[in-house]
């Protein structure tokens, strides 16, 4: 019977009381779901100059939790993002976004109490960002695009170069730009989330989906 209401437990737990977590966040996400459809045609307008995120845009991670062998996905997020862009002619020269750690939430006051303290000590390093290193060649065609951005990515006061998977597309006046970034907790000097019988994988996901205005 014990053994029964070990699986049991876990099992009626995430699967019935655990909010089911949200998408990962993309171009082509349902507004319904907290994050922004690209929608609109393309304009044929320069892209050169500047840009600065705006408002739509959020940020946030993913991990993979097991509890008594069940599997769930933890999901914080914010819309506390900021960062600007420097787009001449067909290459993106320089990028920076930073989110604020301090603002990120997910579905369990407990699983934010330990973000916010033992994981990210926001109170010390209360933002998080990335800076691209390697300019972006932007493909000549039109509509959405996929490519990789590299640059170095400051988290808990570490930073280390990091690679971004990226979809892009151009809305109207607006650019948006949705991707990940893997994180492997220990190269940021990030402790492992797991805590007590809720165990995580030693690494974990940074997502975003960022909206950009001229």
């Amino acid at each position: 019977m014990v053994a029964v209401l070990a699986v049991a437990g876990p099992y009626v737990y995430i699967h019935f009381i655990e909010d089911k977590a949200p998408k990962r966040l993309s171009l082509s996400s349902d507004n319904s779901t907290g994050t922004t459809t690209a929608t609109g045609s393309a304009s044929d307008a320069p892209l050169d100059g500047s840009w600065k995120v705006t408002t739509g845009s959020q940020a946030g991670y993913r991990v993979k939790e097991i509890l008594f062998g069940q599997n769930n996905e933890a999901v914080g997020r914010t819309t506390a993002v900021t960062g600007d862009a420097t787009i001449a002619g067909s290459k993106v020269n320089a990028a920076t976004v930073t989110v604020d750690l301090t603002k990120v939430s997910s579905d369990r006051d407990r699983r934010d109490g330990q973000f916010q303290g033992r994981i990210m000590n926001t109170s010390t390093y209360p933002t998080a960002t990335f800076k691209l290193t390697q300019a972006i060649d932007l493909p000549s065609t039109t509509g959405r695009v996929s490519t990789k951005a590299n640059g170095d990515l400051t988290a808990r006061g570490v930073t280390k170069p990091a690679v971004a998977d990226l979809q892009a597309e151009r809305s109207g006046n607006s650019i948006r730009v949705s991707g990940s970034i893997p994180v492997t907790f220990a190269t940021w000097n990030i402790p492992n989330p797991s805590l007590g019988p809720i165990s995580t994988e030693d690494k974990g996901l940074i997502e975003f989906l960022l909206v950009l205005s001229h």
